[in-house]
């Protein structure tokens, strides 16, 4: 199939205004031409009316396996029944407008070919199998008292435990093996885990080495959960490039991490979510009581990180029933950020970090023909991106509409 789109508006990559004289052309899976005057006898015409065409958009942390606030009961829960419900949080997501995100943990290769091969209808899926982390770390959801295994092997666990430079070189290159387009580290505390602070490190440098170096030899990179300064500073030392969350991030450690060539993708939308309902979803009290430490940072970390020219990719990271906020990280971002900086996010900076740049997240030619249609003028006013695609009337993906509510 071929499709000309024309008479809206269209928004480039990390432009500050939109074009208004501009076409777009597909042909099959791919941008075939974008400039004014286009013209294609054989492409059904689309006429956008006025609304304004972009990039698919690109989130760069979700966990499309957690369909359960509380992590440890989602560990447990039959493989079966989390591929079903995994397959509902991704076509969400789709008609949210995203076309492709990045799992950091719990989604195995089997669902990236469910989406390759037509089963789901949900966006790209580029994977970083089961994170890795230490015992009584951030993929350690045991309660003090429970002694039991970790249901590492089931897919709703978004984590394995591996303990020891061996035993991490293992796992990150079972990873490799099983699929991962990356490698996940649980290099501090978190939120979502019940024994360990925030402040605590996760692994040891020589065990964080480990995974850089089998990521490397793979020809690809290591993302590491981290919040606080000491843990950011201490992950880009030994060679981390994706920095998630980064909420307690200082001055000095953003200028290091964006000299050694690093990504941050801030996610502060999971607290606002965590703060919001996460107790009545079920998440545990340990858990409640860290959420104001992170959320608290997190505003401050993007000036910080902006300052430092630490770029920032698209970030959501949210679990269970709190997805349905995946779009409210650019209301809560427009707070401090420019919106072409905060679309730029969701594009081609986010597009790098799935080893896609200039595949995704752009509208260009020779890219893929992920396109949104969208109503009205997203620089002006972000919030249009917000809530479940009500304001986002034609969502494309590889060519193909799933969503086009107008003529």
């Amino acid at each position: 199939m071929s499709f000309l789109l024309t008479g809206g508006s269209v928004l480039r990559a990390g432009a500050s205004e939109l074009d208004r004289n501009c076409d777009v052309l597909v042909e099959g899976d791919r941008i075939k031409e974008v400039g004014p005057g286009l013209s294609s006898p054989s492409a059904t015409r689309i006429d956008l009316a006025g609304r304004t065409l972009m990039a698919g958009l690109v989130d760069a942390h979700v966990h499309v396996t957690a369909a359960s606030v509380n992590i440890g009961e989602n560990a447990a829960e039959p493989s079966s029944l989390v591929a079903l419900r995994a397959a509902r949080l991704m076509n969400a997501m789709l008609m949210r407008g995203f076309t492709t995100v990045r799992d950091v943990g719990g989604a195995d290769h089997g669902l990236k070919r469910a989406v390759e091969l037509g089963l789901i209808d949900g966006p790209r899926l580029v994977i970083s199998g089961k994170a890795l982390g230490q015992t009584g770390g951030h993929t350690d959801f045991r309660p003090r008292s429970d002694n039991r295994g970790t249901f590492d092997d089931r897919l709703g666990a978004l984590g394995r435990i591996a303990d020891g430079v061996d035993a991490v070189r293992r796992a990150a290159r079972e990873e490799i093996r099983a699929g991962a387009d990356l490698i996940k580290i649980m290099a501090n505390g978190g939120v979502a885990s019940p024994n360990d602070p925030i402040h605590a490190l996760g692994y040891s440098r020589d065990e964080i080495r480990a995974a850089v170096e089998e990521a490397e030899n793979a020809g690809t990179y290591v993302s590491a959960h981290l919040y606080t300064d000491r843990a950011i500073r201490r992950a880009v030392a030994c060679g981390v490039h994706s920095l998630e969350h980064c909420n307690l991030i200082q001055a000095e450690t953003a200028r290091l991490a964006a000299e050694a060539g690093c990504i941050a993708c801030p996610t502060l939308v999971a607290y606002e979510g965590l703060a919001m309902e996460g107790e009545a979803l079920g998440l545990g009290a340990e858990s409640i009581a860290k959420i104001e430490t992170v959320r608290r940072g997190g505003m401050e970390s993007l000036a910080i990180m902006r300052e430092a020219g630490l770029p920032m990719a698209y970030g959501s990271d949210l679990l269970g029933g709190l997805q349905k906020y995946q779009s409210l990280e650019f209301t809560i971002r427009a707070r401090v950020l420019p919106a072409a900086e905060i679309l730029a996010s969701a594009g081609p900076i986010a597009a790098r970090l799935c080893r896609l740049e200039g595949a995704i997240g752009t509208l260009e030619a020779g890219a893929y023909a992920d396109l949104i249609v969208v109503d009205g003028n997203p620089l002006a006013e972000i919030g249009i991106l917000d809530g479940q695609g009500e304001r986002i009337p034609g969502i494309m993906k590889g060519g193909c509409f799933y969503k086009k509510a107008f003529p």
